[in-house]
């Protein structure tokens, strides 16, 4: 969990990114597929999204192996070398039939869980609104097979107290990141899927407030430690930012000492900002999923996909540099995108962090950079 140069720099560099969905046709093509029932309006089958993925994107040889999704951005993260590896993963890893009464479910073969070790990752978010489709005891088992592969799991629990325990990962020299995950019912978290003393679930963010979340902070945090808060929360369509997540990002910041908020939950990257010299992603966006060939939302273009690298100064936990990597996801694998791609994802991303005082320019390794007033 440690990249080149972190530690003896004064910095920490993580990767983040958004939305992680390896259930469903995903499932399929790895190693293990799971049942490929589902209970949805428009599909019975998990492979009814392999055959729209194929049909858009061309054949895909199946199975995969578990490094396959990652694609290009294995090759970005050997670059970067971050020094933590955070993911929201918004899929339940489970063998349980007890499907949720909402319309979609999204579970992965326990076996497939080689496909998050494939890429190094450190942390899982699970404060979402799909880690609960397959029922209660599919959550436990979840939880079970992620911890069993050595993941780190926050923001979802067999009991309250795990659910709202941070993740803390330990970067060496005395450096921590501490994550506190938490998921909003205007993501379409159910209010009945919280966490109580004697009930699994996720750490619902309604059920907190700024002052509780700052006093959770104090009560673990050491100096030289770094806090992420990672919130699943909005629709999943639209650029707009509400005024509540305006307001709570920056209490956040301002009021609870967290050093960056991790928002997820729309399904294309939205605006970034920097207060107070700390970045809120307001929208981190997807970053793997099965919905190739799925028509209705084309102009967001959620297909182009980003790559966070944050580096933060240890000492003060202020950002230092903010690297975007933009990615295509084709036949369920991240690719490089076309000139064309990159040029859109460029200036969609410049329209909206310019609403922020941001800049989104290129940089030498044909990534992007955000730039900031201090």
């Amino acid at each position: 969990m440690t990249g080149p140069g972190g530690h003896a720099s004064g910095r920490v560099t993580l990767f983040l990114c958004g939305d992680v969905m390896t259930a469903r046709g995903i499932d399929q093509v790895l190693p293990h597929p799971g049942d490929p029932e589902l209970r949805e309006p428009v599909a019975c089958s998990a492979l009814d999204y392999v055959a729209l993925a194929q049909w858009k994107n061309g054949h895909i040889s199946r199975p995969v192996d578990f490094a396959y999704c990652w694609g290009a951005a294995l090759e970005e993260l050997e670059r970067a070398g971050p020094d933590a590896r955070i993911i929201n993963f918004e899929t339940s890893v489970t063998r349980s039939h007890d499907f949720a009464r909402k319309s979609i479910h999204y579970r992965m073969h326990p076996d497939n869980v080689g496909v998050l070790t494939a890429a190094g990752i450190d942390c899982c978010v699970l404060a979402n609104n799909h880690v609960l489709d397959l029922g209660r005891a599919g959550l436990v088992e979840t939880l079970d097979v992620l911890q069993g592969a050595g993941l780190v799991t926050v923001g979802a629990g067999r009991d309250r107290a795990e659910a709202e325990a941070p993740a803390i990962l330990d970067l060496g020299a005395g450096r921590r990141v501490l994550v506190f995950a938490f998921g909003s019912s205007s993501s379409g978290v159910p209010r009945g899927w919280g966490a109580t003393a004697d009930r699994p679930g996720v750490s619902v963010l309604e059920a907190t407030s700024v002052d509780d979340i700052a006093a959770r902070i104090r009560g673990v945090r050491r100096p030289g430690d770094l806090v992420v808060a990672s919130i699943h929360w909005g629709g999943n369509w639209g650029y707009e930012v509400p005024r509540e997540q305006l307001d709570l990002a920056r209490a956040l910041v301002g009021e609870a000492g967290v050093d960056v908020v991790h928002g997820h939950s729309s399904h294309h990257f939205k605006a970034i900002e920097v207060h107070r010299g700390k970045p809120i992603f307001y929208g981190c966006g997807d970053f793997l999923n099965d919905y190739e060939g799925i028509e209705g939302y084309e102009g967001f273009r959620s297909e182009l996909v980003l790559m966070y690298l944050v580096t933060l100064e240890v000492a003060t936990g202020r950002l230092e540099r903010l690297e975007l990597v933009p990615l295509r996801i084709a036949r369920m694998r991240l690719e490089r995108p076309s000139p064309d791609d990159a040029r859109w994802v460029r200036e969609r991303l410049a329209r909206e962090c310019g609403r922020f005082g941001a800049r989104v320019e290129p940089n030498a390794t044909g990534g992007l950079e955000l730039g900031w007033s201090a």
